[in-house]
């Protein structure tokens, strides 16, 4: 990380971080390969005694009861500060052997915004004026809607005899949510990492949001957050380029750590949360937004339902992003050309109960390969001595 992309604790911990049960991973120089930790007091305490994976972590009954337990007893393996300037090592996304799953086209906004893309064909310089005429009628047609509704469907009966009906809505509104793989496991990077724009795309953004830790039996244990980067112009072109637009190097960001659920923080609070997202530039342009989780069509328990069912499982459990309201349209390069990232642009996705996670702007070809996947993770256990304890 660069000396102008220096991070602190400060700067990505929740504000009640003494109340949140945080866990995580890093790369640890010590102990040579990544580690499970549980966040305390600004540092990060080693939990391989208990897991030597995040996935077997989280599959673990009572989990938050057992860490409060054993907490004193865990190894310090440095500060959050040290790993944020990679003096013991340096953080790694919270998830390891999880599959890294997304549900798409989940808020009112964001679906008019892919109906955008899809009637401009990937040209950016269309969005505005196919903007201006299907805003007024779509917008609010889709406001408050919930997903597989009677209302929905008579809103799908209306939007079709207008000659509006899409893809984007069917999924959006309509009973099957879209629910696809962002990236492979072991591929995401870590909050402080460069996040990859392909350098096809010129017309592209973030997405800001909340990221579900789920284990093997579709339990819900915990929270994160994501940048799930986008290429608009690629998906725009045709949906069945949503791999290409979604799934490259560097491009799914996740952190900085997964909050378990206790207490004092419930899956009823995590439908109350407001996403806020801040791009800055080297150019001087600055674009804010700010999502509400109230706002989704379809519940995290209907999402995940969705996800993993007797049709579908996962054995190493999954980590879901539940969808982005952001759709930026802040003009960037040109009256009516829109929002796109260029290189070096500071991304933060913040809300007070799960921190922040930032990130910097690359093309993916100038950001590091990914290289240390599973079969990298099992030798590296292996040679430590840990393979009985995935």
């Amino acid at each position: 990380m660069a000396p102008e992309q220096s991070l602190r604790a400060v700067d990505i911990l929740p504000r009640d971080v003494a109340e949140a049960v945080l866990v995580g991973r890093v790369w640890s120089d010590v102990e040579g390969g990544p580690c499970p930790v549980l966040v305390r007091d600004g540092h990060v305490l080693d939990l391989t005694s208990v897991s030597a994976t995040m996935a077997g972590l989280l599959e673990i009954d009572g989990l938050v009861t057992r860490l409060s337990q054993i907490d004193a007893e865990l190894p310090v393996l440095g500060s959050i500060d040290d790993f944020l300037a990679g003096r013991s090592g340096r953080l790694l996304a919270p998830v390891d052997l999880q599959a890294v799953k997304a549900a798409g086209v989940t808020f009112a906004d964001s679906m008019l915004e892919r109906v955008i893309e899809e009637q401009a064909k990937g040209d950016a310089g269309r969005a505005q004026d196919i903007r201006a005429r299907l805003a007024p009628v779509l917008g609010d047609s889709l406001r408050g809607l919930v997903a597989g509704s009677d209302q929905a469907a008579r809103v799908k009966s209306l939007l079709q005899e207008m000659g509006l009906w899409s893809q984007y809505l069917e999924v959006g509104i309509g009973p099957d949510a879209e629910i696809f793989t962002k990236a492979q496991p072991m591929s995401a990077v870590a909050c402080g990492d460069l996040v990859g724009i392909h350098p096809i795309s010129e017309w592209n953004n973030p997405e800001p949001e909340v990221v579900l830790a789920v284990r093997s039996d579709g339990t819900i244990v915990g929270a994160t957050l994501g940048n799930d980067v986008n290429l608009r112009d690629v998906e725009g072109r045709s949906a069945l380029l949503l791999g290409k637009a979604k799934d490259n190097n560097a491009a799914c960001a996740i952190g900085p750590f997964i909050r378990l659920f206790d207490r004092n923080f419930t899956l009823d609070e995590l439908k109350t949360l407001r996403l806020s997202l801040v791009v800055s530039g080297q150019d001087g342009f600055e674009m804010t937004g700010e999502s509400a989780m109230a706002s989704i069509s379809r519940t995290p328990e209907n999402l995940v339902s969705q996800l993993l069912n007797r049709n579908h499982q996962y054995p190493d459990g999954a980590v879901l992003f539940l969808g982005t309201m952001f759709a930026p349209v802040k003009d960037r390069r040109g009256a009516g050309l829109g929002f796109t990232h260029e290189v070096g642009d500071r991304v933060e996705i913040s809300t007070p109960a799960l921190g922040a996670l930032i990130n910097w702007v690359e093309r993916t070809d100038a950001c590091a390969e990914w290289t240390f996947g599973t079969r990298a993770l099992m030798q590296n256990l292996a040679r430590r001595g840990l393979l009985d304890r995935v």
